[in-house]
């Protein structure tokens, strides 16, 4: 096993024979690390802790740690996370409480940039990017293959849906909708990701048809209720739309407007 001599590896950690573990890091006595990952210097991860195949964790980064929350009373949570991530130097992730459902959950292929932060009992999942400093308070849910650019902050029990796009210093307070670009602090609406939708293979006519229910959404004046009774009637017949509104139906704590 490619270990550095340094390194201070848990005999009861469940480490796969090719990963590779760089010197000074500290690996835990729960912590389970898949075939192919690469683990850098200084990193430690602790806690019920299982990374997947492929990932890639460079120095100085923190995985598993006791979430930030004074009603932790050191109960056996969890970090989960899937294939093929990389996380960035300084980045850090904390594991559940029992105040959800105990479990800080992170899906494959996503890039978590430099000093970013993944609070407790947030679920992520595939292909997002945060940039820089971004940070989730606790409880988050972001959807896949969404952006988040640097310093874009989303707070607790938030929900950003698919392919959205949190611009520079954002300050997420409500949902974002799935395909919808925000920008400010509070966040508010400027568009849709239409870049991204193309980037994941949607059709131009998907597109049109998210941007009318955007319009419908955000410049009709309808209230939200009556906009998503309109929406809906779109969304039997594009798939893009149905998703919008499978996040506006998720909104529990309103969106921005």
């Amino acid at each position: 096993m490619p270990i550095d001599a340094s390194a201070q590896v848990h005999p009861e950690a469940k480490v796969a024979d090719d990963v590779h573990i760089g010197p000074f890091t500290v690996i835990g006595p729960h912590v389970t690390i898949g075939a192919g990952s690469r683990i850098g210097p200084h990193v430690v991860i602790e806690g019920h802790t299982t990374l997947g195949r492929n990932n890639r964790v460079s120095q100085f980064v923190s995985l598993g740690a006791e979430p930030q929350h004074r009603g932790y009373k050191g109960e056996p949570t969890e970090l989960v996370v899937g294939d093929g991530n990389t996380f960035r130097e300084y980045s850090s992730v904390h594991r559940g409480t029992m105040l959800d459902q105990g479990v800080t959950r992170i899906g494959n292929d996503n890039l978590l940039m430099a000093y970013t932060h993944i609070a407790h009992d947030c679920v992520l999942g595939n292909g997002i990017t945060m940039a820089n400093g971004a940070s989730l308070a606790g409880h988050v849910h972001i959807g896949d293959h969404c952006i988040l650019a640097g310093f874009a902050l989303v707070y607790q029990f938030r929900r950003v849906g698919p392919l959205a796009f949190l611009a520079y210093c954002s300050g997420v307070v409500q949902d974002v909708p799935a395909f919808v670009r925000s920008a400010g602090s509070p966040a508010e609406p400027h568009g849709i990701n239409s870049i991204g939708m193309r980037r994941q293979g949607y059709s131009n006519d998907e597109i049109a048809a998210v941007k009318k229910a955007y319009r419908t959404l955000y410049r009709s004046k309808m209230r939200l209720a009556d906009a998503k009774e309109v929406i809906r009637e779109s969304a039997e017949t594009s798939p893009a739309v149905a998703t919008m509104l499978a996040s506006l139906d998720n909104a529990e704590r309103g969106i921005i407007r």
